[in-house]
């Protein structure tokens, strides 16, 4: 048996987070013997949203696709980038034809092709997209291949847990964003996909989600807009790695790390 090491890597929090995982991941992708790389890129940019410059700041460090989410569309530059590239893959419940770029992507890596979703959850997102679930079918039937991974961007436990056990059998592993907080919960379910309902945050330490911790005290306290300037000092990469059976696209083990 052949196992495919996939590391999934959480959102990464603008320059300096982009900055951190390019001091980070070439060694642990050496040191775990690392395969393919997927990272959610939707806040590299500073101010939020991805941009070509940050995306390929994001492939030269070493990631293979580029998952995104509710800021996909947030810095109009991105917009034929996010349409064009074909390893960037944005939620998959955005109006199809009318929405730039895709909900999946099938990626031939020269051994095999690997499937990789992106659907966004409909629970307190702000948003009036179609069915997560509904979506998913439908990105499912379009996979080429056994080993599908699902980049699932949400907010609530309930509902990712939810879809996690929906999955459960059809993918080989789903791993949550959004939230900026790793969870303890990285396994493999009971029908053999991998798991995790956030994998967590690349950026800033003593943050609130990367910006700095006053402003968001503040807007909470005055219920005032406020700019997210990024917060500084020591950081983090949180992410998964899932191991999968080449020939079945089961998964085998599933591993949380928190790399400083």
């Amino acid at each position: 048996m052949f196992c495919l090491r996939i590391l999934c890597i959480g959102d990464v929090v603008g320059s300096i987070g982009c900055d951190f995982l390019r001091s980070k991941l070439p060694a642990l992708k050496q040191i775990k013997g690392i395969d393919f790389v997927i990272c959610n890129g939707e806040n590299s940019s500073d101010g939020n949203g991805i941009t070509p410059s940050s995306a390929k700041f994001l492939f030269d460090s070493g990631v293979d696709v580029i998952t995104l989410g509710n800021h996909t569309y947030r810095r109009k530059e991105a917009y034929d980038f996010i349409d064009e590239n074909p390893f960037v893959v944005r939620p998959s419940n955005f109006p199809e034809n009318l929405a730039p770029g895709v909900g999946i992507r099938n990626i031939d890596t020269g051994r095999r092709i690997i499937s990789v979703i992106n659907v966004m959850g409909n629970m307190c997102m702000d948003n009036n997209l179609d069915s997560a679930f509904d979506s998913i079918d439908k990105m499912l039937s379009k996979a080429e291949s056994k080993i599908i991974i699902v980049d699932f961007h949400a907010e609530t436990t309930s509902e990712k847990r939810a879809m996690g056990y929906y999955l459960d059998g059809k993918i080989s592993a789903m791993f949550g964003t959004h939230t900026h907080v790793q969870t303890s919960d990285a396994q493999v379910l009971p029908n053999g996909s991998g798991y995790i309902t956030d994998v967590g945050m690349t950026g800033t330490i003593h943050s609130v989600l990367g910006v700095k911790t006053d402003i968001i005290i503040n807007k909470f306290k005055t219920r005032l807009p406020a700019r997210f300037d990024l917060a500084s000092g020591d950081c983090k990469m949180e992410c998964a790695v899932f191991d999968i059976d080449d020939k079945t696209g089961k998964c085998i083990s599933a591993e949380s790390l928190r790399i400083e």
